[in-house]
């Protein structure tokens, strides 16, 4: 018997669920859940919830619609940050190589602190407003 939960996936709000999914499944290399690919051309694709897994099938993000969302203000109060990824590469080199990857797949930079010595750090935002922060572990 198990005496702790387990954790499923992580499940994010957004407008445009296959927009948002198509960002992180490009940005993390994920695949859809089988069903959840996406349609033909010319087909309507408007799904109210999507899951992608990692190569083994382990379900790793959703991306759920809400009618309404409101876009973080962070780093100011006004609308709190809620919820972030902390995505990790291992150097600097590969640091450089995914911040020029994240802002061609369409994310801005909120917050840019590359030139912290002890830990060089990028918060961006995804096209649906969420941030996420990108940094170095060695």
């Amino acid at each position: 018997m198990v005496d702790h939960l387990e954790l499923l996936q992580t499940v994010i709000d957004t407008t445009e669920p296959r927009t948002l999914a198509e960002f992180y499944r490009k940005l993390l290399g994920y695949v859809y859940r089988l069903g959840d690919e996406p349609t033909g051309v010319g087909e309507a694709d408007d799904p109210d919830w999507l899951v992608l897994t990692d190569t083994v099938g382990t379900r790793r993000l959703a991306f759920q619609q809400v009618d309404q969302l409101e876009t973080t203000t962070w780093p100011s109060n006004e609308v709190p940050m809620q919820m972030h990824l902390d995505l990790t590469v291992r150097d600097s080199g590969e640091f450089e190589r995914q911040r020029q990857r994240v802002e061609e797949l369409g994310a801005i930079v909120l917050f840019d602190r590359t030139n912290d010595e002890d830990e060089p750090l990028l918060v961006f935002a995804d096209p649906a407003g969420h941030p996420f922060c990108i940094f170095v572990v060695s």
